[in-house]
Formats: C-alpha cells, sequence, structure tokens
C-alpha cells in the first residue's frame, strides 16, 4: 500500500479565494487575501495582497486601514 503525504493549505480569516483556483500544497493565503478566479497559486500570498494567473502574482496591496478589525 502506498501512502501520500502533502504539506497543508492555510487560508487565514476573511481571505477570498476565486472560482476554479488552484493553490498548491504548502501554500498560505494571507489575511484579507484576493485569489482571482482560476489562478494556480504556487507561492504564499501575504496579507492584503491581490494575486491573479497562472502562476498567481501579487499585482495590487489592499490599504489595510480600510478593514475593519475584530
Amino acid at each position: 500500500m502506498c501512502t501520500l503525504t502533502c504539506k497543508p493549505v492555510l487560508i487565514r480569516e476573511y481571505a477570498w479565494v476565486g472560482a476554479g483556483a488552484t493553490i498548491l500544497p504548502g501554500v498560505c493565503i494571507g489575511r484579507h487575501a484576493i485569489v482571482g478566479a482560476g489562478s494556480v497559486v504556487t507561492k504564499d500570498v501575504p496579507d492584503y495582497a491581490v494575486a491573479v494567473g497562472n502562476p498567481a502574482k501579487v499585482i495590487k496591496m489592499l490599504d489595510k486601514e480600510k478593514f475593519q478589525e475584530d
């Protein structure tokens, strides 16, 4: 019998992942980050970032003062 182990995917609070996006094992999606639909995420996405494409790249950083914190 063969056992396959993978690193977990971590999606932090209030992150948004678009439809059809692929997130590779071991990747972290930051707090309030946005991943565009159909994107392939191969590297960590920082907090308050917008990432799109294949492979996904950060195209914009969001202003964190505009987000209400708990």
